[in-house]
């Protein structure tokens, strides 16, 4: 089997992450829940991680980052918090169905919506901002990098046009958290929302946001909290006011253990490894006749600048893309996504919404010689 599915979830972690996840379940108790010994364990153990998530994306204080089962959830959390009826947001038809329903969602409550269009690469309109902009914006909901061509967003310059209007800038990390350096403050970031089991290469089931100091988000869910329990009301203090309930200990121990292996490796190897494969994997292809590429791989990566992460999706002819991910599985034991992969607006804009696409994401556990043979599979299928 070859697996080129990892934008959807990284198949293979770390050792250690398995490790980590099997020592919690027969040692850790409950975080916050008691004095003894294994709760204790766990309260290190979920404070050691957020710890490691703040070095990573170089955030002051790690108590302003609260865990959730995945980026999904971390998505509502920041957009039913931060917004109100009358408040207007400016977003972009890159999205996931993680940004957008939850916007669709707060849109029939009275929250008014306007999207960057993209161009014919995926590349966002930024030029649009300006006309788009009212004086009832609130924020910019962005995602960093598509997860449907890879194609990775000019933070910096949204945020500092956000900056400039007084607007916030909510960030949805999920395809580069772990690939591609993230540092909050330099770019601006008001809340970062991010999963743990794609770049991070920890277990599913683990998440997250950050929340910049200053900005108050109203609880998601309320109940148990350890804390406080005589109040009639849920505790506002970060992270608690985020974290109703049991947290995942087991899954956010492997996480740890995940961003253990990211630091000693280092991101940027994973990332220079990463993109290689993909420019193997779209070199080989893309002269390929009836082979047509979905992203932007025009601009010169050569001074090391980050425009994309390892995401190629295509399609052959007008074969439907469920088909040839099918064949690729059946003839050739490659796992690829293929379909609509929740990004409605992209297809719409690529005017792939029946045919769809097939999504192939790669790892740096991949190899040279898997890249060759996806390369002779699509070669083999488009004759």
């Amino acid at each position: 089997m070859i697996y080129f599915d990892n934008a959807a979830t990284t198949l293979q972690k770390p050792p250690q992450v398995e490790e980590a996840v099997l020592r919690a379940m027969r040692t850790l108790g409950n975080a916050g829940r008691g004095a003894h010994e294994p709760t204790l364990q766990a309260a290190r153990e979920i404070y050691e991680t957020r710890v490691a998530l703040a070095e990573l994306f170089h955030i002051s204080d790690p108590m302003r980052i609260a865990f959730t089962s995945n980026a999904t959830e971390a998505m509502n959390t920041a957009i039913s918090g931060l917004f109100c009826p009358g408040d207007h947001v400016v977003t972009t038809v890159c999205e996931h169905n993680s940004v957008l329903r939850p916007l669709y969602r707060m849109e029939q409550y009275g929250v008014e919506l306007s999207f960057l269009q993209a161009d014919r690469n995926g590349l966002p309109d930024y030029s649009q901002l300006e006309t788009l902009c009212r004086r009832n914006t609130k924020a910019i909901v962005m995602t960093h990098a598509s997860n449907l061509t890879g194609n990775v967003n000019d933070l910096k310059r949204v945020s500092a046009f956000a900056k400039e209007k007084g607007l916030l800038l909510v960030t949805d990390a999920a395809q580069t958290a772990g690939i591609i350096p993230i540092d909050v403050q330099e770019l601006g970031i008001d809340v970062l929302c991010f999963t743990g089991h794609k770049g991070l290469l920890g277990p599913q089931g683990t998440g997250g946001l950050y929340v910049r100091s200053g900005i108050v988000i109203p609880s998601f869910k309320v109940g148990g909290s350890g804390v406080h329990s005589y109040d009639r009301v849920h505790p506002d203090e970060m992270p608690t006011a985020l974290e109703a309930g049991t947290l995942n200990g087991h899954g956010i121990a492997g996480l740890r253990a995940a961003l253990g292996y990211l630091k000693q490796t280092g991101i940027e190897q994973i990332y220079e490894k990463e993109r290689k494969l993909a420019d193997r994997f779209v070199n080989g292809i893309r002269d390929i006749p009836g082979v047509t590429l979905y992203g932007d791989f025009s601009r010169d990566d050569a001074a090391g600048s980050r425009n994309r992460v390892a995401i190629v999706s295509l399609n052959i002819r007008d074969e439907d893309s469920a088909a040839v991910a099918d064949w690729l599985w059946e003839d050739y034991g490659i796992c690829v996504r293929a379909g609509a992969h929740c990004a409605p607006l992209m297809h719409r804009t690529f005017g792939t919404v029946n045919q769809g696409a097939v999504r192939f994401s790669f790892s740096h556990y991949n190899t040279e010689e898997e890249i060759d043979l996806a390369i002779r599979a699509v070669r083999e299928l488009a004759q």
